[in-house]
């Protein structure tokens, strides 16, 4: 649909959700991409984890695709070329994007779109905002275990991680029996390695 289109008082939150569709849609091809440099390191604990934040990364695109639509907007996403490096610097990479998300990005968009009441697009925020928290933990213990020389820890075998299909939340672990983010029933969350 045209922009003209958007309500007049959606706008902004409209571009805001349009640069985090884009950003989340890029993240879904980097981490992808990081995943298979990781197996190749033989880093393959960490290529799991790679691949879980991608999907985590994709069902974030698509929740702010939908509310874009409903807002009366049209969900698009230049997706740019992929610069792999080692695994440790793609997992500092990938960590320095989501400090990026947690500390500034979501929080603002959060904001405008608490001050037009927005709530599907305060969920979708939101929802990301926490499933970027467990990305950056996981991630920063991933580049404290392969710098640390860890090569018998979990960054070494393929492991399974648990991705919640309604918020992305991302666990190492089962942990309960609903999401802590979006209390989507555990059984359903889908297992990454």
């Amino acid at each position: 649909m045209p922009v003209h289109e958007i309500a007049q008082g959606n706008a902004l939150t409209v571009k805001n959700l349009l640069a985090a569709f884009e950003g989340e849609s890029n993240a879904h091809a980097k981490y992808t991409a990081f995943a298979v440099k990781a197996d190749a390191d033989k880093l393959h604990g960490a290529a799991s984890l790679f691949r879980a934040a991608a999907r985590a990364e994709q069902i974030h695109a698509s929740n702010h695709a939908r509310v874009i639509r409903q807002l009366g907007g049209e969900a698009h996403a230049e997706i740019h070329a992929v610069e792999t490096k080692s695994t440790l610097e793609n997992l500092k990479t990938a960590l320095g994007g989501e400090q990026y998300e947690i500390d500034s990005m979501y929080p603002e968009f959060l904001e405008e779109a608490k001050t037009h009441d927005n709530t599907a697009a305060m969920r979708t925020f939101n929802w990301a905002l926490e499933a970027e928290k467990t990305h950056a933990r996981l991630y920063s213990e991933a580049i404290a275990l392969v710098e640390g020389g860890k090569a018998d820890s979990w960054v070494a075998a393929a492991r399974d991680f648990y991705v919640c299909p309604a918020c992305g939340y991302t666990s190492e672990e089962p942990e309960a029996e609903r999401c802590p983010v979006c209390n989507c029933a555990w059984e359903k969350f889908e297992v990454i390695r």
